[in-house]
């Protein structure tokens, strides 16, 4: 039984803030006095995989999520009235810089502009010369057609998660959960970095959107069999946590004893809003396709 009071270590109405009002020297302090087994004694291993849960992507940040406020408070009550059932604890990062290819300063019309926030870039604009590459043309036209060849498409974003700033870092209060459950569990956070190769965006923790070179975190793939329980929240469930889901499920595809052992917490995840459809059938198809369990945090008992 853990200890101390979740509002002791998360300040709900601080969510998305930049000041925590919380010392973490004095939060780990108490969490160093919980007598919790060490996570590595527990006989069932359960991971928490939190996809992004980054001040950029708060309601309120460069790229807000509508509803990550509340999600990311669901998600910190879920952790804390798990503490003594997570044994570890995952978290991506989002991580850029200003010129990568899915941002403004990439790509310029003829008269010098920048396309806005959440324009979609196609060959076919290439070839009228509506849009341009500022650096990297030959490969920024081949990273284009790559994409649609895969049916995807190259999506602009505003300026966010980047590297070094506040935007980039683990939301305050997520961030208390995250070391208190590290330090009282006695198990090191793993993190994440994605998102830093300027030619190709990477939605999903496992790859890549497109790579000639084939990029794949396959150490992180070959951990998950042996955990009993893989729990997924984080933003935004159209996107980051939607390809991070659909990569591990296109690996195990053929490993339902793997893919059954997915839950994923639907009241710890909301849509870039105008992405609700295709989101809604995506999650149903891993529903029924892998057997992939969907449920709110208030319901599922690990």
């Amino acid at each position: 039984m853990i200890k101390t009071r979740y509002e002791d270590i998360c300040n709900a109405a601080y969510i998305g803030k930049q000041e925590n009002p919380i010392s973490m020297n004095d939060l780990l302090r108490l969490a160093n006095k919980e007598e919790l087994l060490p996570s590595t004694e527990d006989i069932d291993q359960v991971m928490f995989l939190a996809i992004d849960v980054q001040q950029d992507f708060m309601d309120k940040g460069a790229l807000g999520v509508p509803g990550a406020i509340a999600d990311t408070e669901r998600m910190t009550r879920f952790i804390y009235n798990n503490m003594g059932k997570i044994t570890t604890i995952v978290a991506s990062i989002d991580t850029h810089n200003p010129f990568q290819i899915f941002h403004p300063c990439w790509w310029v019309d003829a008269d010098g502009n920048n396309p806005p926030p959440f324009t979609n870039i196609t060959l076919a604009d290439l070839a009228s010369g509506k849009w341009m590459a500022f650096i990297e043309p030959i490969e920024s036209r081949e990273y284009i057609e790559n994409l649609e060849k895969l049916g995807k498409v190259l999506t602009i974003w505003t300026y966010h998660c980047l590297q070094g700033t506040s935007g980039c870092a683990l939301e305050n209060q997520f961030a208390n959960i995250l070391y208190y459950h590290s330090v009282a569990r006695k198990n090191i956070v793993t993190r994440m970095v994605k998102g830093q190769d300027p030619m190709t965006e990477m939605y999903g923790i496992i790859k890549p959107e497109y790579d000639p070179k084939n990029t794949i975190n396959i150490t992180f793939l070959n951990k998950l069999p042996a955990f009993a329980k893989i729990v997924i929240g984080g933003e935004a469930k159209s996107h980051c946590v939607l390809e991070s889901v659909r990569q591990i499920l296109d690996f195990f595809h053929d490993k339902p004893e793997v893919t059954r052992k997915i839950y994923i917490l639907e009241d710890c995840m909301s849509v870039i809003p105008g992405y609700e459809a295709a989101t809604d059938k995506a999650f149903e198809e891993f529903k029924t396709k892998y057997k992939v369990n969907i449920s709110k945090s208030t319901e599922l008992t690990l």
